[in-house]
């Protein structure tokens, strides 16, 4: 299966794509906090991004989805700052501070990254927290097609993407996997700097799915196009983990791939009630509520464990 983009490049809608994202940055709207600062003059907004790309760290990542990972890895791109700046994110340094660490990468020197990651074997290109760069990134695939890129995009975002930022990457992004953190908005103020977050993400996400669909994955299970999401259940939020599943299944898919993410654990500056880790009852009974919906999960070994022990199964 031939990544979409390159058909996109090859006709000429992928300059036009670049064209009009570059205009969102220029009062930038470019996702939901519309701060509408010019940053590509220099004003920063939320993010604190301009115009350059801020990247913290690249390379094969085997820590990710097993249909991301494969044999060789997924070609992981960590990009710097962040438009949502949850209190409690696990890459807080990297999120909330645009690091001295981080470069800063021309459209040239992105794209050279990913090429690379392409020729050390990655199965994809992993875009980690590209919500506020997707202007970067597009700018940077041309000339990494050029050079030869042919791997599936991945786009890993948070969930609080603009439907209109997502409708320049259709065809452009093979596999999307966001998160999806809160079903309240109130639930999202408290801990991330958006007020509005669960519309946003409810939103985004079945823009995604009418992109790309449910999951494709090659015979070696490799994943090639489709809609991946991500939810972490979190203290004293099984009830909300409950309201997600439930529309993942009723509103966006039924076939919907979810990973039911039990690794919570206070960073950051988190606060009460979620300055504790996560107890084994509360995802005990996040999966419990996936198993209800007949979601298609990619933990489904483990909670087929899980429900045993409960007598469930």
């Amino acid at each position: 299966m031939e990544p979409s983009y390159l058909q996109l490049f090859h006709n000429g809608e992928l300059g036009k794509r670049i064209a009009m994202a570059q205009k969102l940055m220029k009062c930038c709207t470019v996702c939901p906090q519309n701060c509408r600062v010019d940053r590509i003059a220099g004003s920063l907004g939320v993010c604190g991004v301009g115009a350059l790309a801020p990247v913290s760290s690249y390379g094969p990542h085997f820590g990710e989805e097993r249909p991301l990972v494969g044999s060789n890895g997924s070609g992981t791109i960590f990009f710097s700052s962040c438009n949502l700046l949850c209190i409690f994110c696990q890459n807080y340094e990297i999120s909330h501070f645009n690091e001295a660490e981080a470069r800063h990468l021309t459209s040239e020197e992105l794209a050279a990254v990913m090429v690379d990651l392409q020729n050390q074997g990655c199965h994809n290109i992993n875009l980690v927290t590209p919500s506020h760069v997707v202007p970067h990134i597009l700018a940077a695939l041309p000339e990494a097609i050029k050079n030869g890129l042919k791997l599936p995009l991945v786009y890993n975002s948070s969930g609080y993407d603009a439907v209109e930022t997502l409708e320049l990457l259709d065809g452009v992004i093979d596999i999307y996997m966001p998160d999806f953190k809160f079903w309240y908005n109130e639930t999202g103020k408290v801990f991330t700097k958006a007020d509005n977050y669960a519309g946003i993400a409810r939103a985004a996400i079945q823009t995604m799915q009418q992109q790309v669909g449910d999951l494709v994955v090659d015979d070696n299970g490799i994943a090639k196009r489709g809609l991946i999401v991500r939810h972490l259940v979190m203290p004293d939020q099984v009830e909300e983990s409950g309201m997600i599943l439930k529309f993942l299944a009723r509103e966006v898919s039924p076939r919907c791939n979810v990973n039911i993410m039990d690794q919570y654990r206070p960073c950051g500056a988190a606060a009460s009630p979620i300055d504790r880790p996560l107890s084994a009852g509360e995802y005990e009974q996040a999966l419990t509520h996936a198993k209800e919906t007949s979601l298609v999960q990619l933990n489904e070994h483990r909670l087929a464990d899980l429900l045993k022990n409960l007598g469930i199964l």
